[in-house]
């Protein structure tokens, strides 16, 4: 795998080039819009299975996707954030639980429905053919979406309630200041990290390609992160300094914030999956025996 850390013998120049390129060829902003309107699709639904899973692991704090969704805060522009959690707690308040749990199996179906659409866009950017059928398909985009909830639920679960047991051990092994700034720096690390699992789980199963090793798909993962920490950061400063999209599209300024804010994780998921892509296609071509072997599955 010494193929993969060295990008396939390319330059980080030559590599930016070739992605671009692929980024052009493969209509990559074009698949990001279709994406971002599936996203938006799945986003409510997923949102509803990790309160319920948060719920099962928590039973009793009803309050526990208000914890979720200022969790989400910290990830998503305030205009987003705002029309996001007022919808789910229109949601949660009309509907009883009985309603919730049968209509988790519904709610999964359409929240993979994002995840199917995510599939088709690595196809493209692997640049292989779908020969999966439309059943094996579906179960793949069914599995990945409980995956990236159970995973988010962990996740959520050691950062909501992570201090409390922290502290606790701190107390008893005499930890004290010590404990204090390591879970502190934790909490900045933590969801980037998590990004990373979840990016490379997709890149390793939602594509139809063969089996490949993990460490092949880091440098996409970590290009995705990356990406996607640079533009939700520059997103949410000129929101905060102009602010132009409730002048210009009104009540409807939330909903647009909300879906350029998905484009723009769209976008980078696919750019790490470019990434992945032409590194492999570089090696195959320098000589390296892994890398030759047929990518499509």
């Amino acid at each position: 795998m010494r193929w993969v850390w060295s990008l396939g013998g390319l330059s980080p120049g030559e590599l930016a080039r070739r992605v671009w390129v692929a980024i052009d060829s493969d209509a990559l902003f074009d698949r990001a819009a279709q994406l971002s309107y599936y996203f938006l699709l799945a986003l409510f639904p997923l949102l509803i299975c990790l309160s319920a899973l948060l719920g099962f692991l928590f039973a009793g704090k009803a309050e526990l996707y208000h914890d979720l969704l200022r969790y989400l805060q910290s990830a998503m522009p305030s205009a987003a954030y705002q029309l996001v959690r007022a919808t789910v707690d229109e949601i949660t308040i009309g509907a009883s639980g009985n309603k919730l749990s049968l209509g988790l199996a519904a709610t999964l179906w359409t929240a993979s429905s994002g995840m199917e659409a995510l599939i088709n866009g690595l196809n493209v950017a692997y640049d292989v053919k779908e020969r999966r059928s439309w059943w094996r398909r579906r179960i793949v985009a069914i599995v990945l979406t409980v995956m990236v909830a159970v995973m988010t639920t962990l996740a959520l679960s050691l950062a909501l309630a992570g201090g409390h047991f922290g502290r606790i051990l701190a107390e008893r092994f005499g930890l004290g200041d010590v404990f204090a700034v390591t879970w502190a720096l934790a909490q900045l690390v933590l969801p980037l990290v998590f990004m990373l699992v979840v990016c490379a789980l997709i890149y390793r199963f939602a594509p139809n390609v063969r089996e490949h090793g993990w460490q092949a798909l880091m440098p996409g993962a970590f290009v995705a992160v990356t990406l996607w920490f640079i533009a939700t950061s520059l997103f949410r400063f000129y929101l905060s300094v102009f602010d132009s999209y409730s002048k210009t599209y009104g009540s409807l300024g939330a909903v647009i914030v909300l879906l350029l804010w998905l484009y723009l994780c769209g976008a980078a998921v696919l750019i790490g999956g470019e990434v992945n892509a032409e590194i492999r296609k570089a090696a195959a071509a320098a000589g390296a025996e892994e890398a030759q072997k047929p990518i499509e599955a």
